[in-house]
């Protein structure tokens, strides 16, 4: 018997509801298993965090514990460095110390040396004791180098004085006369409150003499400079007498390396060209100018201008007198306590005087020209540069060939 629509309809729901129910058990299963899957890998991941987390911080402690022993090993290593650079620099600097004053020292007395030569042939022990002085530097033998050098420096010493005592022949063959030449040359013993000395002197009137200045080279010049004799310097400028010029650095004196011949003073040359403008480090030595039927004392170059209207201008130093009144009584310098012949150029109201004192120092010089009643004076050069020529013929010298002279000549 055929099945009512209503039965029909019950049953369908009946159906729908079961699989409805199955499908809800089947969906249910397969949730749990993946809950329980998921929370499994969770925890298997948790574990390995926990291992890996653990191995990190160890290595950060060893990492740090190498870091730690790193860093107290280089500051070991440093302090190390430190103090081996610092023993091996203050080894350095003595050393340097003991090559640099041993040189000085050593240039100084060569210098000495070579200046006793120029007045006497018997220095062969010396030059012995010097040879030895090198040999001790170079076996950097300070301590008996120095001690050398100073037993050589008193040796040197002793030598001059011995030499500059004037033989008793030449004081007592020439009269004693404290009174210059009105004019022209006059060899003479001079009798000064402090001891006896000869003196070749020459004046003349500046009303018919002209004083310039001859100069080797046309310009400044630093190192290598032109030099020439005095006669040069003197036909040069048509003169008829000249002595030479102020202080320089002679080129066979080793501490005049890369300045040879060069000088640092003012100067105007006859060509009226001035030396040295620049150089502000002598600017307070003392200069004479020369104008006209006059001289003109300055205490300081700085003082003068650079105007070209004298004959010439020349700075040199020490000032020796100044209006009559000495200016120089020494100033602890060994080169200019030392004796031996110095030359001189100085005034006398109107009349220029040149000349050269045997066997003085300079503060000795100041007193025999203010014997000589001279109102101003320069000291200039001395030693091997002397040169002094009247007439065609040398006085004095030739002494070396020097980068200027100062000459007389005619108006």
């Amino acid at each position: 018997m055929p099945l009512s629509s209503s039965f029909r309809t019950s049953l369908a729901v009946q159906l729908v509801a079961g699989l409805v129910i199955l499908l809800v058990i089947a969906v249910g299963g397969v949730a749990r298993y993946s809950i329980i899957s998921l929370q499994n890998h969770t925890q298997d991941l948790r574990q390995k965090l926990t291992e890996s987390t653990a191995r990190t911080t160890a290595l950060e402690l060893k990492l740090k514990e190498t870091q730690k022993l790193l860093a107290e090993t280089a500051a070991q290593l440093l302090s190390l460095q430190n103090q081996d650079q610092i023993k091996i620099n203050q080894e350095l600097i003595s050393e340097l110390k003991h090559i640099h004053d041993g040189y000085k020292e050593t240039v100084a007395g060569y210098d000495e040396l070579i200046k006793l030569r120029n007045d006497t042939t018997k220095t062969q022990a010396l030059d012995a004791d010097f040879a030895s002085v090198l040999n001790f530097l170079s076996d950097q033998n300070y301590a008996s180098a120095a001690a050398k050098l100073a037993s050589l420096e008193k040796s040197i010493q002793k030598t001059r004085e011995d030499l500059i005592v004037t033989p008793a022949t030449v004081l007592t063959d020439v009269p004693t006369n404290n009174s210059p030449p009105n004019s022209g040359y006059q060899h003479q013993v001079v009798e000064s409150d402090v001891g006896k000395f000869a003196v070749d002197l020459l004046g003349a009137d500046l009303s018919n003499t002209k004083v310039v200045a001859e100069t080797a080279s046309s310009g400044d010049c630093a190192d290598h400079c032109p030099v020439s004799s005095l006669a040069d310097f003197i036909a040069k400028a048509g003169g008829y007498a000249g002595v030479n010029g102020p202080y320089f650095c002679p080129a066979e004196y080793p501490s005049c390396v890369g300045k040879t011949n060069s000088f640092d003073t003012l100067m105007m040359n006859r060509q009226k060209t001035y030396f040295n403008s620049a150089n502000n480090i002598y600017s307070s030595v003392p200069a004479v100018i020369f104008s006209g039927g006059s001289a003109r004392f300055v205490g300081a170059s700085a003082e003068w201008g650079r105007d070209t209207g004298p004959d010439a201008v020349i700075a040199a130093q020490p000032m020796l007198l100044s209006a009559g009144q000495l200016r120089f009584g020494g100033d602890g310098d060994p080169k200019k306590g030392n004796r031996g012949n110095r030359s001189f150029i100085g005034t006398k109201g109107n009349k220029v005087y040149i000349g050269v004192v045997k066997g003085a120092s300079v503060a000795e010089v100041a007193h025999v020209l203010k014997t000589l009643g001279l109102d101003n004076a320069l000291n200039l050069d001395s030693g091997g540069s002397v040169a002094f020529m009247v007439n065609g013929k040398y006085v004095d010298g030739p002494g070396r060939q020097t980068p200027f002279g100062i000459v007389l000549v005619r108006k």
